[in-house]
């Protein structure tokens, strides 16, 4: 039968002899919880306003409701009760629908704002990271160069 080999340790030993530089791993993890913080924040404050302005609509028709339902003298106040109603409705309507488009439009360039920053950040470390390994490389080349013209 043939025999499986074991690459545990062929694989332990490659990956001591590739050492990774944990610290940029560590730095982006926290640079994408701190976005995640304020995108969530954002998300929230959002929700929050969101809420305020339902339960506002909630309330304002409520109270209509209840003009609504006082009696009436004669058949035509009913008529126009019911007038007014549809009337105060449809303007509580446009101007509860114009706070949530302002919610939304403020959300929206929060976001924006957000990952525009975040991808400046970014751009800053990727270019950081390219610098430090032109700077290693360069070394290690210099090195090599030093020790051929020794030899």
């Amino acid at each position: 039968m043939a025999k499986n080999n074991d690459f545990t340790k062929t694989m332990q030993d490659m990956m001591q002899n590739f050492p990774v530089d944990q610290s940029s791993m560590q730095e982006a993890f926290k640079n994408q919880a701190a976005l995640n913080e304020k995108m969530a924040h954002a998300a929230l404050a959002a929700a929050e306003r969101s809420t305020e302005i339902s339960a506002q609509w909630a309330k304002d028709t409520i109270a209509r409701i209840g003009e609504l339902t006082t009696s009436k003298e004669d058949m035509n106040d009913y008529a126009k009760a019911m007038s007014d109603f549809a009337s105060a409705s449809a303007e509580m309507t446009a101007e509860h629908m114009a706070a949530f488009a302002e919610v939304a439009k403020k959300l929206q360039m929060e976001t924006v704002d957000l990952l525009m920053a975040a991808g400046k950040d970014m751009a800053k470390d990727a270019q950081d990271v390219a610098q430090k390994a032109t700077r290693s490389a360069s070394a290690a080349a210099k090195k090599a160069t030093d020790a051929a013209t020794k030899a």
